[in-house]
């Protein structure tokens, strides 16, 4: 009991509970407009010729994308990736007023870090054979390391509005 009365008593723990830091639902709406604000920024990158080129290595070896260059050519698929990732990010934009929306966002959004994380395993020269190999990561392996974070952040806003349409 005393420490819970030297918290609230604490300034700092007041301050921050009077400037909304410490909201229920904060962590909820910040990684989600974070991963709105990601998917902008690079579904934007997809409509430009330098990044059809940066693409080729993902694509070309992933076992769930692969099919893209067949279907669309370099430019096709890019301009199918930005769109994608624009769609997904506009759908977890609109779940912060309609968890349906949310929902659908975060499926989408899980699907394609799934989709990238099963590059890993595939990425040609992925491992430092200087420092051992595996887990010494090189190349493009690093750059898709943080979609295992980003798969993780899907799954935890799929669950958390898959609750909250429940609770509605």
């Amino acid at each position: 009991m005393t420490t819970l009365a030297n918290t609230t008593q604490n300034p700092l723990v007041r301050a921050l509970h009077r400037s909304g830091l410490l909201a229920e639902d904060l962590d909820y709406h910040v990684v989600r407009a974070a991963m709105v604000i990601m998917f902008l920024f690079f579904g934007y990158q997809k409509w430009f010729p330098y990044e059809f080129e940066r693409l080729v290595p993902f694509i070309s070896n992933g076992p769930l994308i692969w099919w893209l260059y067949p279907a669309f050519g370099h430019a096709g698929a890019s301009y199918f990736l930005g769109a994608s990732e624009w769609t997904f990010g506009s759908l977890l934009l609109a779940g912060f007023w309609d968890k349906r929306l949310g929902v659908l966002g975060a499926l989408g959004s899980t699907g394609t870090f799934i989709a990238t994380v099963t590059i890993i395993p595939f990425m040609p020269d992925g491992w430092d054979v200087a420092a051992g190999g595996f887990p010494a990561m090189t190349g493009n392996v690093p750059f898709l390391m943080k979609d295992v974070v980003l798969l993780a952040v899907s799954l935890y806003l799929l669950r958390q509005d898959v609750v909250r349409l429940i609770r509605q």
